[in-house]
């Protein structure tokens, strides 16, 4: 078959076999951070690996679609992704706040609703309870237009303190009518009814898929994982890639278990998209 790195399970190994047979049938869905880009300490430094968009570019034309799914805003993904500045990625979608926003590369334009109103206001109330905390030195805040995130990564203890926030978060979540969403270091709070399971499975409805392969990395991509096996169950075959950490740190249990490959972080994915565009291209 050419590729080097088999998926580990039946479905996994079905899933792949019906991306290559029919790959004008075949949507690729991918995370970025941690996925297509490595994690880091500033999100606004976390550019995509250097061969990400160029292996996309390459696959774009093998294949019936491509799309990127984030928490991030949609414009600041295709900015740290390179995306608007890459040939050949007219067909690529980003679908942005959890499928709230969508980037469409053909036309460069942005569809996004107003932000809703219970983000405004934990914006003006979030500073005064992290500082009625008395939490440690290193917590920072992600202003992402539509959601908040906190991130613990900068702490002497992250995990720790990571568990000192939930509850006070859960609650002033709620008090706006949000939720949170947990992750490596981050506990995001955002509007509720959006995830990236809804928004794979809205896009896959859309391009009239015939198979699928999603990528990701944290928990927030265990909710594309529950589409994809759901609808696998529907007879659609799917491929679950979940990219591991290359920084020593274990990768993200939940994932790792219910991913049908689990490669080494951003470059094992571009690794495996280049494997992919070679093998398509030779049987074209």
């Amino acid at each position: 078959m050419g590729i080097a790195l088999e998926p580990t399970t039946p479905a996994g190994r079905a899933g792949l076999a019906a991306l290559l047979a029919d790959p004008a049938g075949a949507v690729l869905a991918f995370d970025f951070d941690g996925t297509l880009a490595p994690i880091v300490t500033d999100p606004e430094q976390a550019r995509a690996h250097p061969g990400a968009a160029a292996a996309l570019a390459r696959l774009a034309p093998l294949t019936g679609g491509l799309a990127v799914v984030t928490g991030r805003p949609a414009l600041g993904a295709v900015r740290l992704g390179g995306f608007a500045d890459q040939p050949g990625l007219a067909d690529l979608v980003v679908l942005g706040h959890y499928g709230a926003e969508r980037w469409e590369g053909a036309t460069g334009k942005l569809t996004a609703p107003p932000p809703p109103a219970g983000v405004a206001a934990l914006r003006a109330d979030l500073p005064g309870l992290l500082a009625g905390l008395a939490l440690p030195p290193g917590i920072a805040v992600e202003d992402k237009e539509r959601s908040l995130a906190v991130h613990t990564r900068r702490t002497d203890d992250p995990d720790a303190v990571l568990e000192l926030l939930r509850a006070p978060l859960a609650e002033l979540a709620a008090a706006h009518g949000l939720v949170v969403e947990p992750g490596r270091m981050v506990l995001e709070l955002r509007p509720p009814g959006v995830d990236k399971g809804a928004a794979l499975t809205g896009l896959l409805a859309e391009r009239g898929a015939r198979a699928v392969l999603y990528a990701g990395d944290d928990l927030g991509d265990l909710a594309a994982f529950a589409a994809v096996e759901r609808l696998r169950g529907q007879g659609l075959p799917g491929l679950l890639v979940a990219s591991g950490p290359v920084t020593g740190e274990p990768p993200v249990r939940e994932v790792a278990e219910r991913a049908d490959l689990v490669v080494p972080g951003p470059g094992g994915v571009v690794a495996l998209l280049e494997e992919l565009a070679q093998e398509l291209s030779a049987a074209s």
